[in-house]
């Protein structure tokens, strides 16, 4: 079922304040999950012009979320290109990608085609893009050709990372099917319900607000990473670099999915 919106029968924005305050309402810019930092930064001053364009073509909004996870991954794709130029393409197509991903959804809410199979393929597109970029990772840092055995430690490191990363996403939707299975109501989307009750576990989450260091494994700033320490590598040699970055990304990522999991259970997320 579709939800119908103010477009639903096919008019076009005639101009872009219109098209914002449409498809950019104050609920979907201030929910507290759901908008990445990139977006609030400037993806969403540039996104209209995108959605804009969008809108003169027939492409669904599923289309776009198609497109963006297209995107994806051709950004963990460009990571096997040795050295900074595979890592500044990563860079680039990972920005592409968050800007698509904001289209898609002012495409939907402008039409009225907002759906669940439309929220599905976005965490389609998350899951594969983060998980194959680990996965790229993990070759990079192993060099070409592998040489084995030595090598496919890098590329098993890099599967590792792959899987917290996945399974630390998967978490939350965790959360959504058990509240669901015991027929509670949709979380609210506030900072209360997310909150540890407990002491110390909320004292560790409100210390790691200064180190966020369990944010590092979206896909942008992955990229982020991966070219920072691709500029590193012009100096120390390119695998170094990587398999530094990924020695040091495994362990964090694994405290940052027991982290996760600690704060769901102290929270009100999982208590009737």
């Amino acid at each position: 079922m579709t939800a119908a919106g103010p477009a639903a029968h096919g008019a076009r924005p005639s101009s872009i304040a219109e098209l914002k305050a449409v498809a950019q309402p104050p609920e979907v810019r201030g929910r507290r999950n759901a908008e990445h930092w990139t977006a609030s930064l400037y993806l969403r001053t540039l996104s209209p012009y995108l959605t804009w364009v969008l809108l003169k073509t027939s492409i669904s909004a599923n289309g776009v979320t198609g497109l963006m996870i297209l995107t994806g991954w051709a950004t963990a794709a460009s990571l096997l290109i040795p050295g900074i130029g595979g890592a500044a393409l990563a860079l680039v197509l990972g920005q592409l990608q968050m800007l698509v991903d904001c289209c898609d959804g002012e495409v939907a809410r402008w039409r009225g085609t907002s759906s669940p199979a439309g929220m599905f393929l976005d965490n389609v597109g998350h899951y594969t893009t983060e998980t194959l970029i680990a996965i790229a990772l993990g070759v990079r840092a192993a060099g070409y050709p592998f040489e084995a055995p030595q090598d496919y430690l890098w590329t098993n490191l890099g599967t590792l990372l792959a899987l917290i990363i996945v399974l630390n996403k998967a978490l939350n939707d965790m959360v959504r099917v058990a509240r669901a299975s015991a027929g509670l109501p949709k979380l609210a989307d506030t900072e209360a319900a997310y909150a540890p009750t407990h002491g110390v576990v909320a004292r560790l989450r409100k210390a790691a607000k200064f180190v966020p260091f369990h944010r590092l494994y979206h896909s942008v700033e992955l990229t982020i990473l991966i070219f920072v320490f691709s500029i590193v590598g012009l100096f120390i040699g390119t695998p170094l670099a990587d398999r530094i970055l990924l020695s040091v990304l495994v362990p964090l990522a694994l405290l940052a999915a027991i982290g996760h999991f600690v704060a769901i259970m102290s929270s009100k997320r999982v208590r009737g």
